[in-house]
């Protein structure tokens, strides 16, 4: 394994109690990202912070300059790690995620946070298209029940889905037990 870098995305408010998008299980998800991110701490890999932004200042959700927008407190950024902000699923897309990686010669990838059908998926899929070794910390991601043609879609089906989709084609997908226990210090 190379440089590893954890990318903790949308871990906003937006998705807590009290937002406008609450997820499900998203209290033990931000848990297990917070102790995801708190050993990449200790074992000095490359800590990044990604935070959703609607383009637009009268956005329904993640209005520009609104409590939603904020990172949320279990996963504070620490001073000195980078925090960007995005318009879009992908968190490469329109951002110096690419450039900040190659810039510190990142080879490996590790995601947490939200949601797991459409930001973690969407950057998972970049990572690899873009040559990172990428791993999905599963439980330490949250989505929400979704509707397709008059059906709902539980949450819990449409994460395991996704995670399903992951593992097959574009990396690792563990919890954060089986992450944390095989991770070098």
């Amino acid at each position: 394994m190379g440089k590893r870098a954890v990318i903790a995305v949308d871990i906003q408010n937006e998705y807590f109690p009290g937002g406008k998008l609450e997820l499900v299980g998203i209290s033990k998800a931000s848990d297990n990202a917070a102790r995801v991110l708190d050993h990449a701490r200790q074992t000095g890999d490359l800590v990044i912070h990604v935070r959703h932004e609607a383009q637009t200042p009268d956005a329904p959700v993640f209005t520009p300059g609104s409590d939603g927008v904020k990172i949320h407190s279990c996963v504070q950024p620490l001073n000195d790690e980078t925090v960007i902000v995005k318009s879009y699923p992908n968190s490469f897309r329109n951002t110096a995620l690419q450039d900040i990686l190659q810039k510190e010669g990142v080879t490996d990838v590790v995601l947490v946070g939200a949601m797991s059908h459409m930001c973690i998926d969407a950057t998972a899929r970049a990572s690899a298209d873009l040559g990172y070794q990428t791993t999905v910390v599963h439980d330490a991601c949250a989505t929400r029940d979704l509707e397709f043609n008059g059906q709902t879609v539980p949450a819990a089906q449409a994460h395991a889905t996704l995670m399903a989709a992951l593992a097959f084609a574009y990396g690792k997908v563990l919890s954060a037990e089986e992450y944390l226990g095989t991770v070098r210090t």
